[in-house]
């Protein structure tokens, strides 16, 4: 069976954010509150032929992008294990005064200081060069950013299933229509 206009339009809007309750809004216009697009909304991504059509342009979206869930997967353990000493590393530099080392009196030996050293960008691995977010030079030199490493791990471990969100249920039969809308898209979202 094939789609309504309206349900192909719901579907459209809903691959742009994979937010049912604007895709619903935006294919039903006469639809004003968002509990009311939420539930429907919800209910339209369980009807076999919408969730046919959704899966079929997302798996035609991921050929053309090239966009796989190992790919992302692949980007964020990047970003989780990346840290500041594969960036830079401490290191022992001579004191140098009007040109010449500076030496202990009592000992001979050339003062030191440790100061930082950034590992030039050319000779990092691409691994590591894809956490960096930004290089900026600041007054106090040059900074090195790179992308939220605890966002990255949060987000691996709900891919594994590590994190459990719990949802409070009261004895409302509304609230038990709430859950199950809630479940449901759950389930349409591990696919």
């Amino acid at each position: 069976m094939a789609l309504t206009e309206k349900q192909k339009r719901f579907a459209d809007e809903y691959l742009i954010d994979l937010n049912a309750t604007r895709a619903y809004k935006v294919a039903y216009q006469s639809c004003k509150k968002d509990e009311t697009a939420r539930a429907n909304g919800s209910r339209l991504l369980t009807n076999a032929n919408v969730a046919s059509y959704v899966e079929q342009r997302m798996k035609a979206r991921e050929k053309r992008t090239e966009i796989k869930q190992d790919w992302v997967l692949e980007e964020l353990r990047k970003i989780a294990s990346a840290n500041g000493t594969d960036f830079s590393q401490i290191v022992e530099e001579p004191i140098i005064k009007k040109g010449a080392y500076v030496t202990d009196p009592a000992t001979g030996q050339v003062k030191k200081y440790q100061t930082v050293k950034f590992i030039p960008t050319k000779e990092l691995p691409e691994e590591k060069r894809a956490a960096i977010a930004a290089i900026k030079e600041t007054k106090f030199g040059i900074a090195v950013e790179t992308y939220d490493r605890l966002k990255a791990l949060e987000l691996l471990g709900r891919h594994l299933g590590m994190f459990k969100d719990k949802v409070e249920v009261s004895g409302l039969e509304n609230e038990k229509s709430k859950l199950d809308d809630l479940i449901q898209q759950m389930r349409d979202g591990k696919k």
